[in-house]
């Protein structure tokens, strides 16, 4: 039998390229995951510095705009290539133009840092995606791969930056796989995506940085009322998570209309925080907001609270800071899970818990993922209450999301079927023009 015989046949066995895509993919998984997972250690350890600065010396509140300065120039002169952050990684993907430039990690990481420090209000998901997929890009041409492959990279480095970030490695690699296109999935990432998820968290967990733990204390049995009771809290959080989206769009396109020169949008946005926050007396709407998040689930908490940090954070972000926006989310939707306790008979940890993954789930169309993070985070014992929750507001946030990139792949329901392949940003373009004519 000749060479070219044996070659013929050991292709004909389906296992045979399983294995070499398993291999292939073991390898880049692991250099994706352990640069990605350093990656985010750093982030999380400069944001805990700066935060544990800041709130030991909050005059530095003053110097806002002097930071929106510096951030709003590094991007106007360095980074006009890698300004739309998550949603060019989702563009790369759908129609891919250029290597990803190696340079958004750094920048990135800069502006979230220099946004804490002085007192924006912004998240970290963001930048550690960001991070993730440049670093992964940078492999498409150093091993010259395929297109195809190029696309699975673009997955790893995202589930790499978010399951570092956050300690949730499933929730991590099915985020990755359900952000790209509303209502489909990437089967043929499925196990680059976690195997690079478990590797990145726990390159981050080796470098000893931690993650907050949450507690839910009493979770009720699944009972006819209850199931009700979680679908309305389902809409409440879906609307909220709308309500985020369209006041992150506002701001941005209020400072895009009228301030023309980029730099000095996060001036004069820098300018407005650091009076608001004087004015008020406190620093809890701005940075991650952490300690918030905590009291959600352990005392009762005033019922403005989610709607201050929607608007801080949707004025921060729109007027050019960096950051993620999922912390924020988290911070939304457990204080408003928090204040629906006065309404809704359920217990006021479980609805925090609720809350802090529903809103996520809507704000970013990504149901399955905040699904399993619950479950990954406050345990399988309110799976049930959780699913229900993200499901119902990733259904009533509607076509609109953080993501302005997102492709629909299947309509949420079928009034929008004929809007299959549009991204959300053509979605908003048609409904702005509806309006017009009306």
């Amino acid at each position: 039998m000749t060479r070219q015989e044996v070659s013929r046949k050991l292709r004909s066995v389906e296992q045979f390229p399983s294995l070499f895509f398993i291999g292939k993919w073991i390898v880049l998984s692991a250099l994706v995951g352990i640069l990605a997972g350093s990656a985010s250690a750093l982030l999380l350890f400069s944001l805990n510095w700066a935060t544990d600065f800041r709130e030991a010396n909050t005059w530095i509140i003053w110097l806002l705009p002097f930071g929106g300065l510096l951030i709003g120039l590094s991007y106007h002169y360095w980074g006009q290539d890698v300004v739309k952050g998550n949603n060019q990684l989702l563009e790369e993907f759908h129609t891919p133009r250029q290597i990803i430039p190696l340079k958004m990690a750094p920048l990135v990481l800069f502006g979230t840092v220099a946004t804490h420090f002085f007192g924006g209000s912004a998240g970290r998901e963001g930048t550690a995606v960001q991070m993730g997929g440049a670093i992964a890009d940078q492999f498409t041409k150093i091993f010259r791969l395929r297109p195809r492959d190029r696309k699975i990279l673009l997955v790893i480095g995202i589930s790499a930056g978010f399951a570092s970030v956050f300690g949730t490695p499933l929730a991590g690699a099915i985020f990755a796989l359900e952000v790209l296109v509303i209502g489909r999935m990437r089967y043929e990432a499925l196990l680059p995506s976690f195997i690079t998820a478990v590797i990145a968290d726990y390159t981050c967990r080796r470098l000893q940085v931690g993650h907050t733990h949450y507690h839910i204390d009493i979770i009720p049995e699944m009972e006819f009322p209850f199931l009700i009771w979680a679908i309305l809290a389902g809409i409440v959080f879906g609307l909220a998570a709308l309500l985020f989206s369209r006041s992150t769009h506002f701001f941005s396109d209020l400072f895009g209309s009228n301030i023309k020169y980029p730099p000095l949008r996060p001036v004069i946005g820098g300018v407005v925080l650091a009076v608001v926050v004087y004015l008020m007396g406190t620093t809890k709407y701005i940075g991650l907001g952490i300690p918030t998040i905590v009291d959600a689930f352990e005392t009762e908490l005033p019922p403005y609270d989610f709607l201050l940090k929607i608007l801080f954070t949707a004025f921060t972000l729109g007027a050019g800071f960096k950051g993620g926006e999922v912390t924020p989310l988290f911070f939304i939707g457990a204080t408003l899970g928090n204040a629906l306790s006065f309404f809704i008979p359920l217990p006021a940890a479980l609805l925090a818990g609720m809350g802090f993954v529903a809103v996520f789930s809507g704000a970013t169309n990504t149901p399955i993922a905040c699904t399993i993070m619950g479950i990954e985070l406050f345990g399988i014992e309110g799976g049930a209450f959780i699913a229900i929750a993200c499901v119902t507001a990733y259904l009533f946030s509607g076509h609109s999301g953080i993501y302005s990139a997102q492709v629909i792949g299947s309509p949420k329901h079928l009034f929008y079927g004929r809007d299959r392949g549009k991204t959300l940003t053509e979605i908003d373009q048609k409904h702005k023009k509806k309006s017009g004519k009306q």
